[in-house]
């Protein structure tokens, strides 16, 4: 039914309001298709509300994407009937994209989880969130929508506890500190992300020093928001690149890099409330065997 709140919105966004776990995209999708009623008929994404009117949906039972079930190895770090904690390693690609169709997460998670029952109308893992695919370390994956859904709502109320590992090039004069600048795409080049776009959301980065090292330094961050390269975007901003990062490293290359083929940075703590227990749960992955050499090097 709807209340006051939501009278004069858009169907669409208010049933994203409604269901965090689902995009706008499929909430349109949903509607479009006839799955969401307004007062007993089915109605445009643009219809706006009024107060009292009952509005009823029902999203499919998932069908079978065409993704290719792959049994790549994976480093579980916990599963039960809702979702999956992996801890996963550089270069591999969560989802299929253009250009990367097989050997993903996506694909390992398929073969592995056979009690998977599907999101959005897919018969497919929920990915909650993504880490990029040279960066390594633990993320979460639901099995369902249900789960999907809550485990996105806690990352839309900043709910979710995220620690990083990161070495930058230049030792910081402070032991601690805060970015608070949005992001958005890069105004010339649509591959990066920058703090200077034109169009932007917000973006909250804090970090402290875990280590001082030779001409570097290895911060742990905390993540508030999670935009697209938001750590990398973030310390390069204030003159702390990462170290062996391609595209805000800032072109010259710390000679301790020799050797390490991505970013230095590794997701190292996941926390959050299990959406069917309540429970709080918290995972932690150690740094993985390249950063470890890096680490020594630097010492």
């Amino acid at each position: 039914m709807v209340g006051p709140e939501l009278a004069g919105a858009r169907l669409d966004a208010a049933l994203a309001r409604l269901e965090p776990g689902l995009s706008r995209a499929q909430v349109q999708r949903l509607i479009e298709q006839g799955e969401v009623t307004v007062a007993g008929a089915r109605a445009k994404p643009a219809h706006k509300l009024r107060a009292g009117e009952r509005i009823e949906g029902r999203v499919p039972e998932p069908v079978p994407v065409a993704l290719a079930a792959q049994a790549i190895p994976l480093a579980i770090l916990h599963e039960d009937r809702d979702l999956v904690v992996v801890d996963k390693p550089a270069g591999m690609v969560v989802h299929p994209a253009a250009g990367h169709a097989e050997g993903t997460l996506v694909n390992a998670l398929l073969h592995h989880c056979r009690d998977l029952s599907g999101v959005g109308g897919e018969l497919r893992p929920g990915i909650v969130h993504r880490i990029d695919k040279d960066t390594s370390g633990v993320l979460v994956v639901a099995k369902h929508d249900r789960a999907h859904r809550a485990l996105a709502a806690q990352w839309k109320t900043h709910a979710i506890e995220r620690e990083y590992l990161a070495f930058v090039k230049s030792a910081p004069r402070v032991d601690s500190g805060t970015v608070d600048a949005p992001i958005g795409r890069h105004p010339t080049d649509r591959k990066r992300m920058s703090t200077r776009a034109r169009v932007a959301r917000s973006a909250v980065t804090h970090w402290r020093v875990e280590e001082r090292l030779r001409d570097a330094a290895l911060l742990r961050v905390r993540l508030e928001t999670g935009r697209t390269h938001q750590i990398r975007v973030h310390m390069a901003s204030i003159g702390m690149a990462l170290i062996g990062d391609p595209v805000y490293g800032g072109g010259r290359a710390h000679p301790a890099s020799r050797g390490l083929r991505r970013q230095a940075l590794h997701a190292t703590v996941l926390g959050f409330t299990h959406p069917t227990s309540g429970a709080r749960l918290r995972f932690e992955s150690p740094l993985p065997a390249d950063l470890v050499a890096l680490l020594e090097s630097l010492r």
